[in-house]
């Protein structure tokens, strides 16, 4: 899985701050950390955004154990959930780590960076492909979280098809500001660029100012979430030397939900930069990208990765083309199932094939592009299909929108009326002109019927709106 852990050589591996680790000295810090983990069943890591935590999770899987990463911000009754359902044997935590009450019946092991004079491990033998790497929960939606177990082969064949069309290299050093208890921030954000060589410089928090300062230092690709690239929009249109360096960067990918258009072309005009972007799941890791050398285009996550199998299907499970239908995925990205939920996994798996939930259409090229969850962004009214997405995307070039999320409510007349929730950039336009203006951009059966202002939208730690609290 890291093949540069076994040559141990001087290249930088990990920055965090002022803190660093060559691939010699984090080969040192988590050979110790396995050999502590033998004949363990699975380890927590408490996923504080430092470099203790990926000597934690290297260490585990360097040892073959599985990792439960934890959310620091976790409430008391998903903590609980998640330490009872899958019962680590060990934590993983930084020394001076907070720990909450919850945990404090568990063995913990502090995570040591300081100097060390042991050698070298030997390279231990690689698990096989199967063995789990790791257990990550999901957000509950109509119950408590899921543990998605992700075997070892998941995560190399996903990272290995991530660098064919990124063209990610043992050169790259990738920037980021995200949450490493997560697919985004720990498996793709750390693992990948350890997987290729390269090197990881985390932001700790992100800002414009701190991607710009990287990016212009050695920094040659950055990760991040629309929220992350909205806010970065906003001041390169103000900051021309902002611009200049987050232009310099050769790759921006956006991910974990969709970046909307008009944060693309702000983007692009300011920065010349034009983003990737991506699309996956927990239960899939990756699925489609935009490659490097592709067509860069707003509203599109591109192909299927190398070997991965796609298709839309209608809802009984036939494929459909030159439609919206749910997006089926297989291949060697899937996960194992949900821990000890056999009758969750059964039902989002047919006949190889996942279920994913997200409704797309995909158009001749091969491009997907996703219109949104069936259970909150799929609206049927009038007898029409229609993502919320587009509308969002076509609100969001009204002057007068900052932010929007659009959902469906029952209509005793069309089915479901499509409801605006809007939060104005300034006085709120009038919801007769924010119909009107969809129905000009779109067509006038996918203008919103309701209009809703609010001062913020409900978010999750990813920037991700939550749908479900606005009552769509």
């Amino acid at each position: 899985m890291f093949p540069e852990l076994v040559t141990g050589s001087d290249r930088e591996a990990l920055r965090f701050g002022d803190t660093a680790l060559t691939y010699r000295e984090l080969a040192r810090r988590t050979g110790q950390v396995a050999g502590n983990l033998a004949g363990r069943a699975r380890v927590a890591v408490w996923a504080t955004p430092t470099i203790e935590t990926c000597v934690a999770v290297v260490g585990a899987l360097v040892a073959g154990v599985p990792v439960v990463p934890v959310n620091p911000k976790i409430g008391e009754r998903e903590l609980t959930h998640i330490l009872t359902d899958s019962a680590p044997d060990l934590l993983l935590a930084a020394p001076d780590a907070d720990l909450p009450a919850a945990l404090a019946a568990l063995p913990r092991l502090p995570v040591l960076i300081e100097a060390q004079d042991s050698p070298l491990a030997a390279p231990a033998a690689e698990p096989d492909g199967e063995t789990p790497a790791f257990i990550v929960y999901t957000s509950g939606t109509t119950g408590p979280p899921k543990g998605v177990v992700l075997p070892r082969r998941a995560v190399t064949s996903n990272l290995d098809a991530l660098a064919e069309v990124w063209e990610w290299t043992a050169d790259d050093v990738l920037v980021h500001g995200l949450p490493l208890f997560h697919v985004h921030g720990l498996i793709v954000g750390v693992v990948g660029p350890l997987r290729r060589g390269g090197t990881l410089h985390h932001l700790g928090r992100f800002s414009s100012e701190a991607a710009g300062a990287a990016l212009a230092g050695d920094g040659t690709m950055m990760f991040g979430v629309p929220t992350m690239y909205h806010r970065l929009a906003l001041d390169c249109a103000d900051n021309a030397q902002l611009a200049a360096q987050i232009g310099d960067a050769r790759l921006l990918v956006s991910g974990s939900a969709a970046l909307p258009a008009t944060d693309h072309q702000r983007l692009a005009e300011s920065t010349g930069q034009r983003v990737v972007e991506r699309y996956g799941m927990t239960e899939t890791l990756m699925n489609c990208s935009v490659h490097a050398s592709g067509d860069r285009r707003p509203g599109a996550v591109g192909p299927p990765l190398p070997g991965v199998d796609l298709r839309l299907v209608d809802d009984a499970g036939a494929p459909v083309s030159n439609t919206i239908g749910e997006i089926e995925v297989r291949g060697p990205n899937l996960f194992l199932g949900y821990l000890n939920r056999p009758d969750a996994t059964a039902q989002v798996l047919r006949d190889g094939w996942f279920r994913t939930g997200d409704m797309a259409l995909r158009d001749a090229d091969g491009y997907v592009r996703i219109v949104g969850r069936r259970a909150t962004d799929l609206i049927k009214s009038g007898g029409y299909k229609i993502g919320a997405g587009e509308i969002e995307n076509a609100l969001l070039e009204h002057p007068g929108v900052e932010e929007v999320a659009v959902t469906g409510e029952p209509d005793d007349d069309l089915g479901e009326r499509i409801v605006a929730w809007v939060v104005p950039s300034g006085a709120a336009p009038s919801a007769d002109e924010l119909a009107d203006h969809v129905a000009r951009l779109l067509s006038p059966h996918k203008r919103p019927r309701v209009v809703r202002f609010l001062e913020s939208l409900p978010r999750n730690d990813m920037g991700k709106i939550v749908k479900r609290a606005l009552g769509g």
